[in-house]
């Protein structure tokens, strides 16, 4: 995995040894260098270009590996809140934007239920299942070798007992390989939170507005307003008490939500919950500006990825249809 971009605060930048270049001496020195005693002449760079050189099949110079870059883990972002600094998190549901995200410094990544809107075409992210998450989180997994792996536990799969959460957090470590699993609820499911981590897997809590309980909740609308302050107060406590690790608020009044991250000792990730928080999270799709039409005011998009791909297909469509391409540098003799 490349070294991130950006400097790292969880973990050092890893080091490599000059590696040789398998060149002679006298190459080295220049090509002027004169020839020792029962030196033979070089072929012509020119020779058998038509069947180029490949690179060496068994093996080369030994040189020192890089030493790997260290997991993030859940006590580092602890670590994080109590010296003052914050992370960033985005979902991603594949190996190449978790490569690059982890290449450009996000410390968290969360395979959300979200994919059921941005991955598999669902109005909402009921309908995902537990089997259609698993191949996601395995290639994000996969794919990284710094970054602290989160899977959401989707609708269903651990409301019914704490039995039901802890196995289905169980296959998400086991087939999938993430390093800790995220449940949405406060205090009601505060015994699922302690079942899970008495299991040995942590858990990031998420509290506020509950995609899953949309329909309970009488639609996407902020929570703890007024007098509901004290329950989302309440709800953070408890699942704090029970072992989560962080906890999501998600569409809290940003006064609120301050007033949390600055009673509770882990770190409080935000998605529409202010500038107070410890962390931030947003759907990469919405960030990323491949999602279209209007967005939740939580929602900055510091890229245009629609526009990018729409005018780069449709140049591909154009060439196609013209004959353009392929070009004969892109065709075999």
């Amino acid at each position: 995995m490349p070294e991130a971009a950006h400097s790292n605060q969880f973990t050092s930048p890893s080091t490599t040894s000059p590696s040789t270049t398998g060149v002679s001496g006298n190459a080295a020195a220049g090509d002027n260098a004169p020839a020792g005693p029962g030196a033979t002449t070089a072929p012509d760079a020119t020779a058998g270009a038509a069947s180029a050189e490949q690179p060496a099949p068994y093996g080369g110079p030994v040189s020192a590996p890089a030493a790997p870059p260290r997991r993030i883990r859940t006590l580092d972002l602890i670590k994080a809140k109590a010296e003052g600094r914050r992370w960033a998190m985005l979902t991603s549901y594949d190996q190449y934007t978790a490569a690059l995200f982890e290449q450009a410094g996000v410390e968290a990544l969360l395979i959300g239920d979200s994919a059921a809107n941005n991955v598999y075409g669902h109005a909402t992210t009921l309908p995902v299942t537990v089997d259609e998450l698993i191949p996601l989180a395995r290639a994000v997994a996969s794919a990284t070798s710094r970054a602290l792996i989160v899977a959401d536990l989707p609708f269903g799969s651990y409301e019914i007992s704490d039995e039901q959460a802890v196995a289905t957090a169980v296959r998400f470590m086991k087939e999938a390989g993430v390093h800790a699993v995220k449940l949405e609820g406060g205090a009601r499911i505060a015994s699922r939170i302690k079942a899970i981590t008495t299991a040995g897997i942590p858990v990031m809590a998420h509290i506020g507005f509950t995609p899953q309980a949309e329909h309970n909740l009488g639609g996407y609308k902020v929570q703890g307003r007024g007098d509901a302050g004290s329950a989302l107060l309440d709800d953070a406590r408890a699942v704090a008490e029970a072992g989560a690790f962080s906890v999501v608020m998600e569409m809290v009044p940003s006064g609120l939500a301050g007033q949390v991250t600055s009673e509770l000792t882990i770190p409080t990730v935000g998605i529409g919950a202010g500038a107070d928080c410890d962390a931030q999270v947003l759907v990469w799709q919405d960030m990323a500006g491949l999602r279209t039409g209007k967005a939740p005011r939580f929602v900055k998009r510091y890229a245009d990825l629609h526009s990018v791909l729409t005018e780069a297909v449709g140049t591909y469509v154009d060439e196609v249809k013209s004959g353009v391409f392929p070009e004969p540098e892109r065709s075999f003799d």
